[in-house]
């Protein structure tokens, strides 16, 4: 999707009260034509919300919201250009898949025949052909996904709004899903709204995320910019795992900065690696991804530039990964405290696990880290 496309929904100023409690606070946000958006956060960010003002379900106390240009404010929501799929999907046990599918179509003046064929039409779209006549008590919680989402696409809609689509089915069942309606999507062209609170499920579907926190938006954008370079703190500390290392800046520049890391020691970062969104009360730190940095073997030598000393604390194996606690030298010399950190290494062949106790190497480039101030 091209960075053209023109707003199909857009967020004024958004704000919503219950009582006394703030649960969105200025929402300022266009999503595009065509583009498979989320909006990601924690329990009670406001997602949920956010999503049900745009489908009409919740009122705002002020500000605006428009889809395809036009202002809803009057408008109910069996009215607006968008259908939801629910976390609970709202499969009636007692109809068949086809009853179920054709069910917004009640109303509709087409006839039987007419009707037939939308509903043969988007099963397959879903992959569910052949499945009109099963009764929906039948049907894995997968399908009865599918179902939804044919129940929700037959109404040919502008926005396909998506609470939590895929959190009540098992981890193996949620990933392929995940894939499926990537391809849904794309196949379709319409404009998908995703709410989650599943991080990895965000970055994997997405073509932008909304990460919020307390009615606020704290970062909007792509999945990679967002988790190599997040605005603060706290949206690094909730996008993936993220190590912290207490830093001293020793001389800024236009250019960036010079900081000593502790464990590290000093290093040069471009203004691009500096955030400078964080809380004033968190102090300075350095983060960094467990995969960016590399833990070396015996003799290994390694395209990475710099090297720390480090000691191994504990091993998790996870099959296809394991998982390290480092120790680093010198890591107390800020503080006074000793810091672990934490880091991936993909379990290849002829690469050993190391064990607990170990000294070891740690690589590493100042390109993975990020300032944080």
């Amino acid at each position: 999707m091209s960075d053209d496309h023109r707003p199909m929904i857009e967020c004024q100023a958004v704000q919503k009260y219950y009582g006394d409690y703030h649960a969105l606070r200025g929402i300022d946000l266009a999503i595009r034509e065509g583009e498979f958006f989320s909006l990601l956060g924690p329990s009670g960010c406001g997602k949920t919300t956010l999503l049900r003002t745009i489908a009409g379900f919740e009122g705002i106390s002020s500000g605006a919201v428009l889809i395809d240009g036009k202002h809803m404010e009057d408008v109910p929501a069996n009215k607006r250009p968008t259908n939801m799929v629910f976390q609970s999907y709202a499969i009636f046990p007692h109809l068949t898949v086809a009853q179920n599918v054709a069910f917004g179509l009640r109303r509709d003046p087409r006839g039987k025949a007419e009707k037939t064929a939308l509903v043969e039409d988007v099963l397959k779209m879903v992959g569910l052909s052949g499945y009109g006549g099963r009764a929906a008590h039948e049907l894995s919680g997968g399908q009865r996904q599918r179902v939804a989402l044919a129940r929700a696409l037959i109404l040919k809609p502008k926005v396909l709004l998506l609470d939590e689509p895929l959190s009540a089915l098992d981890r193996k069942m949620r990933e392929q899903m995940q894939v499926e309606l990537i391809k849904l999507q794309r196949q379709i062209g319409i404009t998908f709204v995703l709410v989650t609170h599943d991080q990895e499920e965000a970055l994997v579907m997405s073509d932008r995320i909304a990460v919020m926190f307390e009615g606020e938006i704290a970062q909007l954008d792509g999945p990679e910019a967002l988790y190599a370079r997040p605005a603060n703190r706290r949206v690094a500390d909730f996008i993936g795992v993220m190590n912290f290392l207490p830093a001293r800046i020793l001389a800024e520049t236009d250019e960036g900065a010079r900081v000593e890391v502790a464990g590290l020691g000093e290093v040069e970062l471009p203004r691009a690696q500096i955030s400078r969104a964080n809380p004033e009360d968190e102090g300075v730190m350095v983060g960094f991804r467990p995969e960016t940095m590399t833990l070396m073997g015996p003799g290994q030598i390694h395209y990475q530039t710099r090297e720390t000393g480090a000691t191994i604390d504990e091993v998790v194996y996870y099959g296809d990964m394991t998982y390290y606690d480092l120790r680093l030298d010198g890591s107390a010399r800020l503080d006074g405290r000793p810091r672990t950190v934490r880091i991936s290494m993909r379990n290849v062949f002829g690469r050993d696990v190391q064990d607990v106790g170990t000294r070891t190497q740690l690589a590493w480039s100042p390109g993975s880290l990020v300032l944080f101030r």
